[in-house]
């Protein structure tokens, strides 16, 4: 309390300022290097060194203030160490995601602005911070994501390279042609503008089905066009079945009564017949 009472409000102010003035020096030198870094290096890195000239500007001003305003910079360290032992005890989770956040840094599975697929959520990483992972969803919501999860959790980054490859599933019906059918296929990916020439695609059977022959249609595309190929894709292949009159099979429901061999009889009544039929069962105990 005395060390409080000892120090002046002259020196309070001081230190007040050099605190502020760090804090805005840090932010006007954080900015020049993301700007000096944007065309020379990736998002990830420019935020990276953003980050980093901010922190150690605000440190070493802190510092100062520190100084200025009468504490010994040894009592403090040692203070921040006891501090810092303290709150890893108390905040366990805290320090597992910092020091999950620090591996992810290193490791580098994904960067600012890539397309990730991390629990059960599919986004866009608009934020690597020490405790946690900032996605923005296709539907456009914020999801956050602790770092510890994400080192524990299967992570597919879908924008690492620069091609993906879809698979889109095709059936028919046992009775057409599959050569014609595979041959028809590979001429719309030819005149998709989308698909790639290379990789080539392709055409596997893939299963015969209850009702179809399974055909796995696959094809390549820029990562940024793979809805607009996915759909623009299905959209020209079922027009183009339809036009050279292939059956596009769908599941079939049989009735049979009394016999397996026997279909379900099914008869058309009349009006004079329906008004001399026996009653139902259900109408005579009312």
């Amino acid at each position: 309390m005395s060390v409080f009472t000892d120090i002046a409000w002259g020196v309070w102010a001081s230190s007040l300022f050099l605190l502020v003035l760090g804090v805005v020096l840090g932010s006007v030198a954080g900015r020049s290097a993301a700007r000096f870094m944007e065309q020379r290096s990736s998002r990830h890195h420019t935020v990276m060194v953003r980050r980093l000239v901010f922190y150690v500007i605000v440190l070493l001003f802190a510092v100062a203030a520190l100084r200025e305003a009468g504490f010994s910079l040894d009592v403090v360290l040692g203070a921040a160490g006891i501090l810092t032992v303290a709150i890893g005890f108390a905040s366990q989770t805290s320090a597992s995601n910092m020091i999950s956040g620090l591996f992810l840094l290193v490791e580098k599975p994904f960067e600012i602005g890539d397309v990730i697929e991390a629990d059960a959520t599919i986004g866009e990483v608009i934020g690597i911070d020490m405790l946690s992972v900032k996605l923005r969803t296709p539907d456009n919501l914020y999801v956050r994501i602790p770092n510890e999860t994400l080192i524990k959790t299967r992570v597919v980054n879908r924008s690492r390279f620069p091609i993906r490859r879809l698979d889109l599933t095709v059936g028919i019906a046992y009775a057409e042609d599959v050569a014609r059918v595979e041959a028809l296929l590979l001429k719309l990916a030819e005149k998709n503008p989308v698909c790639l020439e290379e990789p080539k695609p392709f055409v596997l059977v893939t299963a015969f089905g209850p009702s179809s022959v399974d055909l796995q249609f696959s094809f390549w595309v820029p990562k940024d066009k793979v809805l607009d190929g996915r759909s623009s894709m299905m959209v020209a292949i079922k027009q183009t079945l339809d036009r050279d009159g292939i059956e596009i099979p769908f599941p079939h429901t049989s009735i049979y009564a009394g016999s397996h061999s026997e279909p379900f009889r099914v008869q058309l009544l009349g009006p004079e017949t329906t008004a001399n039929k026996e009653p139902l069962d259900v109408d005579q105990d009312r």
